[in-house]
């Protein structure tokens, strides 16, 4: 018998690659938690990219069955569950890869309860999925002290797609109670653990699956996907492979993405991408023949269970062809194998216009960046509605009033005047809130008589808000809390009718067109949220990446990383990055340069030592100094006073250890072109760098020209801004830049004054030269 069990599962999991493409877009639509991202339905919780947990890496062993933990943090619960109230529940989704299948599941919670419940009538529900699969009971004794609980569950109630929920079923007497009494609570640690044991299933040589396996948006990890070459790949290889690994780290998103790469050596386990051409063949791979741009998917030769993608050709440019088709058309491929006959070419991409930002040339109705059902809450208790969205990071929002929104929404009305309101946050920072209007308030005439028409009888409202900039960092995310007063009746009166809703209309609209693009750089906090101003244009079509003369395994999976990190800030493939060499870095001067390597392998580094604010050869190491945290001009630039200081010196040192940086400087070949340096004193350093990029706690000290990385901690160093991109109106600009410049004001007040002194001292000598002339 669980022979048979075990091959009905196997037949299950291995459905998806056996329907049509059409059919498996169908089947997905169905799903009951499409949206895969952690998210908690509880008000404390918030969406992932806004989440400090970092999640685990994905092993790279694919052929045993293996057992994973994660957290309720790493699956989206930033704060612990507290469940109030007669039926309290909250919970987070979690979902199991396609290519995979659970064999035995358990919680291992860490929770408390109020002494106050009563045994026989209160108790905890695990839910998965709708189903009950286990019950947790809230004895006398171990009531108000912290206890750690293992509970199995049962494999059969978890599919692709699941949600944990977790509901206190809570009563304090036996007679008439308060639904809300503050004796009714149970909190649930987010550091308890689900784990799950999984046995990897192959999946058919089928390009129609693509993404998978390779990427799971099922998997809550971060990315770790092998690249491998046929020794040195040449720039024309690189840039194919670019393409693919930003396109990669676009699908990865929140989770992040790494990309190691391999030279003629395929990964003994695990997923990985080969590039191959006629002549560059990595050993251990049997390839099909090549005659044109092909895609194929084939088996590891070392792990059965895991597949190797083919990118192929007859030489780099085929490999360049098929890697667009890959990536933009990844949708249309079908069978173990395809030959791209034909590619036209796409339309070139415009200044922010990247998928993932918001639009510059328009307003963005809601709708377009959260689906519509998550616009809709309901109940007393209802979850956040969370509305995300990226900034491009050069928006100018000086002495500006900020982001205009008009918002719309709709209520149930309450029946008396209360205290209920809906309350706006911005990043969990609170920016106002609104008043829900009752029936009988004597100043909402108007809602009720709007409300008598209307079929749904919901109250509409429609404010405007100006969101500060200041507020707004590249990734923000709008959080909107319908709470609603209960009011209590008297004994044996208070029945809890859960019969409340509130949705955010899809067409509330948030519009950063009005507002100029113009930034002073170097800043590499834009660069670390960003990618900017490399993906100013989303396909990084004026950008460029100078490897060093010979680079190494590690320059490699520098470069694949940081592209597939501005992948996931744009949306968008890096079709049109260009790569080079130190030697030939001036064919490239118009474009902005991405310099990666060490001191001694990068000879760029060298050359542009005057202009560079670091430089790590060996044990000697110099840094530029300024006080990166100073306020003294604060209180004339504001919020800015602070980005611009001067160096105040320079030290150099002699130590031993690994140190890498993260460094930003005007381009020596032309003005206006930024400069972005990844070094270390060694290569395997430069790890340090993608790494901190990667953790959202780190991110955050990435800011100003020079950052310095050594194991888990990174330093600001400098914060010198030298030179603007962007434009802005004449007499904006001016102003701008005599508010960056107070001496250079006083000097030109001082001037004018001067003059018009001179000019009212002429015109008053010759008026009385001519009262003099007119008395003789």
């Amino acid at each position: 018998m669980p022979r048979r069990l075990a091959a009905a599962l196997a037949c299950l999991t291995l459905l998806p690659a056996m329907v049509p493409a059409h059919a498996q877009t169908l089947l997905a639509q169905t799903q009951p938690l499409p949206d895969t991202s952690p998210r908690s339905t509880g008000t404390a919780a918030a969406m992932a990219p806004l989440s400090n947990a970092p999640l685990p890496a994905a092993p790279p062993a694919r052929g045993a069955a293996r057992t994973l933990a994660v957290t309720l943090k790493q699956l989206g619960a930033d704060a612990p569950f507290q469940l109030r109230g007669v039926d309290g529940i909250n919970g987070v989704p979690f979902s199991v890869r396609a290519d995979e299948v659970v064999t035995a599941a358990k919680l291992k919670l860490r929770y408390n309860y109020s002494p106050s419940l009563i045994p026989a009538l209160s108790h905890i529900n695990v839910i998965i999925n709708g189903e009950v699969a286990a019950t947790v009971p809230v004895p006398k004794e171990t009531a108000g002290t912290s206890l750690d609980r293992e509970v199995s569950l049962e494999p059969r109630l978890i599919s692709e797609f699941n949600r944990l929920n977790l509901q206190l079923i809570g009563h304090y007497t036996t007679e008439c109670e308060d639904p809300f009494h503050s004796s009714l609570w149970a909190t649930v640690s987010n550091a308890s653990v689900l784990e799950l044991t999984v046995t990897p299933v192959a999946l058919a040589n089928e390009l129609s699956l693509l993404p998978l396996p390779f990427f799971d948006r099922r998997d809550v990890r971060q990315l770790n996907l092998p690249f491998v070459f046929a020794g040195a790949p040449s720039p024309a290889t690189l840039e194919a492979a670019g393409a693919v690994s930003s396109w990669f780290g676009a699908l990865a998103g929140y989770r992040g993405a790494t990309f190691p790469a391999a030279l003629n050596q395929v990964p003994t386990s695990g997923n990985a991408v080969v590039f191959a051409t006629s002549q560059e063949r990595p050993a251990g791979i049997e390839m099909p023949a090549v005659d044109g741009p092909s895609l194929a998917i084939v088996p590891n030769p070392s792990d059965p269970s895991s597949k190797l993608l083919l990118v192929m050709g007859t030489n780099s440019a085929d490999l360049k062809v098929a890697a667009r088709a890959l990536t933009l058309g990844a949708r249309a491929l079908s069978g173990p194998r395809a030959t791209i006959t034909k590619l036209d070419d796409v339309t070139p991409r415009q200044p922010y216009d990247a998928p993932n930002w918001l639009r510059s040339d328009r307003a963005v109705r809601f709708g377009e960046l959260t689906p519509v059902a998550d616009l809709n809450v309901s109940g007393y208790n209802p979850d956040l509605v969370r509305v995300g969205f990226r900034l491009p990071p050069d928006l100018f929002g000086w002495r500006n009033k900020g982001v205009p929104i008009d918002l719309k929404y709709r209520y149930t009305p309450r029946p008396t005047v209360d205290k209920s309101t809906l309350n706006i946050n911005v990043n969990r920072q609170f920016l106002r809130a609104y008043p829900l209007r009752a029936l009988k308030d004597e100043q909402g005439r108007a809602t009720r008589l709007l409300e008598s028409v209307l079929p749904d009888g919901s109250a509409p409202a429609h404010h405007r808000i100006d969101l500060p900039l200041f507020m707004l960092p590249a990734q923000s995310q709008l959080q909107f809390h319908f709470y609603y007063d209960y009011l209590k009746q008297g004994a044996c009166k208070d029945v809890l009718l859960d019969n409340v809703k509130g949705a955010i209309d899809p067409d509330s609209t948030i519009d950063v067109s009005g507002l100029p693009h113009f930034i002073s750089l170097p800043d590499l906090a834009v660069f670390g949220n960003s990618g900017f101003p490399f993906t100013r244009l989303a396909d990084l079509s004026e950008s460029a990446v100078v490897l060093p003369s010979q680079p190494s395994a590690d320059d490699y999976s520098t470069y694949l990383t940081l592209l597939g990190r501005m992948g996931e800030s744009t949306g968008y493939p890096a079709t049109g990055v260009a790569v080079t060499s130190p030697e030939d870095v001036a064919k490239v001067a118009g474009r902005d340069l991405l310099v990666i390597g060490t001191t001694q392998g990068q000879p760029l580094l060298t050359q542009w030592a005057d202009r560079m604010p670091v430089s790590l050869t060996g044990n000697t190491k110099r840094f530029t100094l300024t006080d990166v945290y100073s306020s003294i001009l604060g209180w004339w630039n504001g919020a800015d006073g602070t980005r611009n200081a001067r160096a105040e010196t320079q030290l150099s040192i002699s130590s031993a250890g690994t140190d890498a940086a993260l460094a930003g400087f005007e381009s020596p070949l032309q003005s206006g072109r930024s400069v972005v340096v990844v070094t270390s004193n060694t290569t395997n350093g430069l790890h340090n760098v993608t790494d901190a990029l990667l953790d959202p706690d780190r991110l955050k000290e990435v800011q100003g020209s020079l950052v310095l990385v050594r194991g888990k901690e990174v330093n600001s160093l400098a914060a010198q801004q030298t030179y603007e991109v962007g434009r802005l109106a004449p007499w904006t600009w001016l102003q701008w830049y005599l508010s960056q410049r107070p001496l250079a004001l006083v000097l030109m007040v001082g001037g004018a004054t001067l003059l018009l002194a001179a000019l009212l001292f002429l015109s008053l000598r010759s008026l009385a030269r001519r009262r003099k002339a007119g008395q003789a």
